[in-house]
């Protein structure tokens, strides 16, 4: 551009100088030359603008052939996902355990003292010869003082000690130590209970694989185990999320054999899991896809995962209680108000409640323990524990 721009300023150079020799040089000439510069110049921008279109074009062209590939590689993963969760059974069984997520990372199950459970016993339990699981014991904050460096004989006598105990079953993924579960710990011993919590086989620091029927075998042990040990108290069976599904199987059983808990608490259930992975935010870009059944649901109930809350709740004969948040993503409100349905609709003269918690407080799936009203519902509904003692 520079050797043009010389180019012209010599040419109009020249012209200054030819009319300066000859001033009888016509304007027209002069206006020639000026026209034939501005032409030239126009020609060589116009030139340019079209080698930057040209780049222009090339650039949008590979943009386009990238996002073309990047979709085409999106819609293969997600055809493909469906036929291998088809094939391999053992994946969705997985994403509904969820187990192999220990959140949060690095806490060291030997010592709840870290999670500020400073009136809580670490002990395990051998369910079957080749199956050892982990457990809590959380004291009454009561006894909060007295349990200062007590072993597990103090702890176990402790539990005969007139203070009903809540038998605290979770969900899937992270482990007893889950910092929202600690907090439902911190806050049921603070109103009067003991708190036992354990990690079914394959979470924490239990050993073995997990199944519907093995985390129900250990639940019903450590059920059995305290129920040897507390004499004359009460035991409560408090289920949430899948671990709803673990409590509604457990206290069947025992209604079915005359033993009912004292009472059943499910937060956050489901009717069956079935309906749970159907409903299930994960779920949605498949939801609608043809097959949807055959391709992810059926897959799980060939591994022998059902948790048929709606069916079990049907046989259960001890006082149920039902809590649910409206703004709960992971189980829809819906869902538990469905099994309340069920209860309701059968002719049972058991004592029945459904707590809903509105969306504006937003507890979630997992933040009922925030609730201020959740001592006096827990009292109107089991009654006060101190006076259990």
């Amino acid at each position: 551009m520079r050797r043009r721009a010389d180019s012209l300023t010599v040419e109009h150079d020249r012209t200054v100088t030819t009319l300066q020799k000859d001033p009888t040089l016509s304007a027209s000439r002069l206006k020639h030359s000026q026209k034939a510069a501005s032409s030239r110049k126009e020609n060589d921008l116009g030139t340019d603008t079209k080698t930057e279109m040209r780049i222009g074009s090339r650039r949008r062209s590979r943009l386009l052939n990238r996002i073309k590939k990047a979709a085409l590689w999106i819609l293969a993963v997600y055809i493909s996902i469906p036929f291998v969760i088809k094939l391999c059974p053992a994946i969705q069984a997985k994403l509904v355990f969820l187990n192999f997520v220990r959140v949060p990372y690095f806490i060291d199950l030997k010592s709840p003292q870290d999670q500020g459970l400073n009136h809580t016993w670490n002990f395990y339990l051998q369910p079957e010869e080749t199956i050892t699981i982990g457990a809590w014991h959380t004291v009454p904050a009561i006894l909060w003082k007295e349990a200062q460096g007590k072993g597990h004989l103090w702890y176990e006598e402790t539990l005969a000690s007139g203070f009903p105990i809540i038998l605290y079953f979770h969900g899937n993924a992270g482990t007893r130590g889950g910092d929202h579960r600690v907090q439902l710990y911190k806050v049921l011993s603070s109103l009067g209970y003991h708190v036992v919590a354990l990690d079914y086989r394959g979470w924490g620091d239990s050993e073995g694989a997990p199944s519907e029927r093995g985390m129900t075998t250990d639940a019903i042990y450590i059920y059995s185990w305290l129920r040897e040990r507390c004499g004359k108290n009460s035991i409560y069976i408090w289920g949430h999320s899948l671990g709803t599904g673990v409590a509604t199987n457990v206290v069947r059983q025992l209604c079915e054999k005359d033993t009912p808990p004292g009472a059943l608490i499910l937060e956050s259930p489901f009717t069956n899991i079935r309906e749970e992975a159907k409903s299930h935010p994960f779920s949605l870009i498949y939801r609608y896809l043809p097959g949807f059944d055959w391709f992810f649901l059926d897959p799980i109930t060939e591994s022998g995962i059902i948790f048929p809350n709606d069916e079990n709740v049907q046989h259960i004969t001890c006082p149920l209680l039902i809590l649910h948040a409206e703004d709960d993503a992971v189980i829809p409100f819906h869902l538990g108000r469905k099994l309340y349905d069920i209860v309701a609709s059968s002719r049972s003269s058991r004592k029945v409640r459904f707590i809903p918690f509105r969306k504006d407080l937003g507890y979630r799936h997992k933040y009922i323990y925030k609730s201020p009203q959740l001592s006096q519902i827990l009292r109107e509904f089991l009654g006060d524990p101190i006076n259990h003692h």
